[in-house]
């Protein structure tokens, strides 16, 4: 059976040392250099496992990308969803996930790199983890409930007020790491919210 007609085991079963330095060598060499020009032996031979590890819980390096992808965001994510959870007020809610999103890329430039370098949009929006809906539909909710009550923008539907503030939070984060990472984003970020808050509350809120 050739290797991409095996069979693929379940990641769980995989240890959580080895997985980490799966995923923290798939970090280190993506992030360097783009898709095509990574092969599957460095990220073996950086993680200290074998290649047939590799092919046996991931099976091709698409797959073993947008696993380490999705963990290293799924960390992002558990933390954006606890602020998002727990402050009342919506304007400091969205506040602190901005400042969480900025400070998470910050201390994390390489997973920022290997979105810039190696992730192709067109195959990753193939991914089941691409829109992520345990880290959106929370989102959602509390931008529709900010509509609701008047405080953000009802003149548009909240997925463009997402979309919105993904895309400011993309081009900061992607432009730090394009700029050499030379100034701090978090510093900056109490300027950008404002910014960034003036074009999505509702008027007379700003």
């Amino acid at each position: 059976m050739g290797r991409s007609q095996a069979v693929v085991v379940s990641r769980e079963q995989l240890d959580s040392a080895t997985r980490q330095r799966i995923e923290q060598a798939v970090l280190d060499i993506f992030a360097e250099r783009e898709f095509h020009r990574v092969g599957l032996i460095e990220v073996a031979r950086g993680a200290n496992v074998s290649l047939q590890t590799l092919y046996k819980y991931y099976g091709s390096k698409e797959a073993l990308l947008f696993s380490a992808l999705e963990a290293w965001l799924g960390k992002l994510a558990a933390r954006m969803i606890d602020h998002l959870q727990g402050i009342e007020d919506y304007k400091e809610r969205l506040r602190k996930v901005f400042w969480v999103v900025l400070d998470f890329f910050e201390k994390n430039p390489k997973v920022a790199q290997i979105q810039m370098s190696s992730v192709y949009v067109n195959t990753w929006r193939k991914q089941e983890q691409f829109d992520n809906p345990a880290l959106f539909g929370p989102f959602m909710k509390v931008l529709a409930e900010g509509r609701a009550r008047g405080v953000l923008n009802n003149a548009v539907d909240e997925k463009y007020l997402l979309d919105f503030i993904m895309g400011v939070l993309q081009r900061v984060v992607f432009m730090y790491v394009h700029r050499g990472m030379k100034d701090s984003m978090t510093a900056q970020a109490p300027a950008l919210f404002e910014m960034l808050w003036r074009a999505i509350a509702a008027p007379g809120r700003a």
